[in-house]
């Protein structure tokens, strides 16, 4: 394998052994077997992520990757671009969604700058590798070239590999850029060969007239880039996003690591179909956080097979509803792990 194109790299392999123990352990609880429903099914993984029959978490991390979008000039979001950025000060001074959320659940949160249209360097507590001023405008050409691409990739590995040595044992990608369901949107439409208006939403707030005439845009640019696509790298380079390649590097370079990932919503999403295209058997590694507002993560969920752990009707990104299902999971290992047994509580089994 060339280091080139390192995401072919086999995935870490899971522990069948330990998967097994987990169930049999699962059935020896005090409630009637499958009680518990997704909850058993979560502990479970984790004893197969983990290598041991009573998982623990002790170490999720998340980081929000961010950058621009070319096809805003084509009026497609309700937000000007300058947001990006000062949603990246809001990030770092703990006051947007998913950083009240990564505090309450006392994980680590980082914030990295792939590539905003207005200049941020400046700004303290911002991990800087921008590859370029945002995407270039798809409608019109190419959002980036294979170089961009890759180099947008290996910002996720890289922050999984600093992940890895602090002891992570659950990845959650959030993401920030103002026009990024509308590269969501068209990645996905590339990937699955399926009309661009069936995945198209709100996103930021569009709606009515607005809202159609995102649909017209992104169309049209599904169109352009159709031809081009060869490979699921071509339709990153040709309607992505530099934090959506970003997402897409972590989620690949995680399962290599073995590290679970809890996949966001819509745009994490569409990162997460893009990983399972390029390496499938990193779908392993994934667990699926909530079920979003956005028409088109229904669509990808499905694809996916990915079961969501709570549905509450969120459509902000940043990895916020991702962040709500990582109290599912902490109570789905508490229970595995601090339930009696039949045996333990003397209680007689079912008959």
């Amino acid at each position: 394998m060339s280091d080139q194109n390192w995401w072919l790299a086999a995935p870490k392999s899971l522990h069948e052994d330990s998967r097994r123990q987990a169930s049999d352990h699962q059935n020896q609880l005090t409630k009637p077997p499958g009680s518990l429903g997704e909850l058993e099914n979560i502990a479970i993984r984790f004893a197969a992520f983990q290598g041991q029959v009573k998982p623990q978490l002790k170490q999720p991390a998340a980081v929000v990757f961010a950058a621009d979008h070319g096809v805003v000039a084509q009026g497609v979001s309700a937000f000007p671009q300058a947001v990006t950025v000062e949603m990246l000060k809001n990030f770092v001074a703990g006051g947007a969604a998913v950083a009240v959320l990564a505090a309450w659940h006392q994980m680590p949160l980082a914030v990295v700058n792939c590539g905003t249209a207005l200049p941020c360097d400046n700004l303290e507590g911002v991990i800087q590798r921008p590859v370029m001023p945002g995407t270039a405008d798809f409608s019109q050409q190419p959002a980036m070239t294979e170089a961009q691409a890759r180099a947008a990739l290996q910002i996720g590995a890289e922050q999984l590999e600093r992940l890895a040595q602090d002891g992570c044992d659950l990845f959650i990608a959030g993401e920030m850029g103002i026009g990024n369901t509308s590269a969501a949107s068209c990645l996905s439409a590339l990937l699955l060969e399926q009309d661009v208006n069936a995945l198209v939403g709100p996103g930021t707030g569009v709606q009515g007239e607005a809202l159609s005439h995102k649909q017209q845009v992104l169309a049209a640019s599904v169109e352009r880039a159709r031809p081009l696509v060869k490979s699921p790298l071509d339709a990153l380079q040709q309607c992505g996003g530099l934090e959506v390649a970003a997402m897409t590097g972590a989620y690949l370079r995680a399962a290599q690591l073995g590290i679970p990932v809890l996949v966001d919503g819509f745009i994490a999403t569409s990162a997460a179909l893009l990983a399972t295209r390029l390496n499938p058997q990193v779908r392993d590694w994934m667990l699926f956080g909530h079920s979003s507002a956005e028409p088109g993560h229904r669509v990808l969920l499905e694809v996916l097979a990915g079961k969501p752990l709570v549905q509450l009707g969120m459509r902000l990104g940043e990895g916020s509803g991702a962040a709500v299902a990582v109290g599912i999971i902490r109570q789905a290992l508490a229970l595995h792990n601090s339930m009696a047994t039949f045996a333990e509580a003397d209680v007689s089994g079912a008959e």
